[in-house]
């Protein structure tokens, strides 16, 4: 049996940081293997709505890179948390928001990001909003490490489901 590939949503605050440098390090991972998957950000707040990611953010995802100037930020609604496979909040205040925000029936694909990274269970990314471009450095290191630990999680269930 073929496991399909997944869907994956990132989700902070303000959808200008944190996640769309999720989404950028997970698209660049996804390219250098030839893998083709569904891959968004959102934030839980409304504030940057339309707004492109934080020129910091930009500036660290090009030095790796990924481009991520053409993402604009937007708000998580009730019909993400149905549509995409994996809903993963980069901190522990926007998990609890994705959790009263999903339906019943999909709390299960709502998870902590780095839950995913063995030895970083139970950690936050770390918003870098507020401090220098080292954060940003940080936060795109972080978003590289889920990236790889979700695409290593895919093969292993392909590699179960066909052997």
């Amino acid at each position: 049996m073929i496991v399909p590939p997944p869907s994956i949503l990132f989700v902070c605050l303000g959808n200008i940081c944190r996640s769309p440098l999720a989404e950028g390090a997970l698209r660049n991972a996804l390219n250098a293997r030839g893998l083709d998957w569904t891959v968004d950000s959102a934030g839980t707040g409304h504030w940057h709505i339309g707004s492109p990611p934080d020129p910091r953010a930009i500036r660290v995802a090009a030095a790796h890179g990924a481009d991520i100037a053409g993402l604009r930020g937007r708000q998580v609604d009730v019909g993400d948390l149905v549509r995409f496979d994996l809903v993963l909040a980069m901190d522990h205040d926007n998990l609890r928001l994705l959790r009263q925000l999903a339906p019943a029936e999909n709390l299960s694909h709502v998870a902590l990001a780095l839950d995913l990274v063995p030895g970083r269970e139970g950690e936050a990314v770390a918003d870098p909003y507020y401090g220098d471009q080292d954060g940003f450095l940080q936060t795109w290191r972080d978003a590289t490490a889920i990236a790889e630990a979700l695409i290593a999680r895919w093969i292993a269930d392909a590699g179960m489901s066909n052997g």
